[in-house]
């Protein structure tokens, strides 16, 4: 399983930010609801090195996913992304995250309600933060060039939260069951509703 290292990773970045020095590595931390169907758009891109499902945002440790799933614990499913910076750039990062997304679910994320499965980007540091606004101010603006309500936004830019890897059998779900996650992903409607929004499917 290649996602463990990732919280290793995710930690190192928070020190060495803190510091202001560059990291060979970086870490993204985003909340899209199901975290399996938030791995595979970022799984195929240029520079990504990782991608690991968890939960993030709660007061209480140790979050697993029965307890996540009550939606009592303040915790979100979320994606951490491990990128070399000198290929990708946390802003194309940001673009497909959008786009994998209905920004406008204030009560979860397509078939998937509660907070726990709220959009949110986690911004780990100063310069994250500064492109996470950038990006959703433009993302408003195309939105409502477009006739569309862009003010409706809901998806949240938070500061960085403690990152706990989810269960092995999350990790890469769509690739070890890739049947069920199909089904699942088209009972949900996560397909048709990002076509209605974004015009188009995105990849997965």
């Amino acid at each position: 399983m290649r996602g463990c290292r990732v919280l290793g990773a995710f930690f190192v970045l928070l020190a060495v930010s803190a510091a202001g020095a560059a990291a060979e590595q970086q870490t993204a931390l985003f909340a899209g609801g199901c975290f399996w169907c938030m791995e595979p758009p970022f799984d195929k891109l240029d520079g990504v090195l990782a991608t690991t499902s968890g939960y993030a945002g709660g007061a209480k440790e140790d979050a697993t996913y029965t307890k996540t799933s009550t939606g009592r614990t303040g915790h979100r499913e979320v994606v951490a992304i491990e990128y070399d910076p000198a290929r990708i750039g946390y802003a194309q990062l940001l673009e497909v995250f959008w786009r994998n997304i209905d920004p406008y679910d204030r009560r979860g994320q397509f078939c998937d309600k509660g907070p726990q499965y709220t959009s949110a980007i986690f911004a780990l540091n100063d310069e994250q933060r500064r492109l996470a606004e950038e990006s959703k101010s433009k993302l408003v603006a195309q939105l409502e060039a477009g006739g569309k309500q862009g003010s409706l936004i809901a998806t949240e830019i938070v500061p960085a939260a403690e990152f706990y890897p989810a269960e092995d059998y999350h990790q890469d779900y769509y690739k070890k069951n890739p049947l069920r996650y199909k089904v699942y992903r088209w009972n949900c409607g996560r397909d048709a509703r990002l076509e209605q929004i974004w015009g188009a499917a995105p990849e997965h």
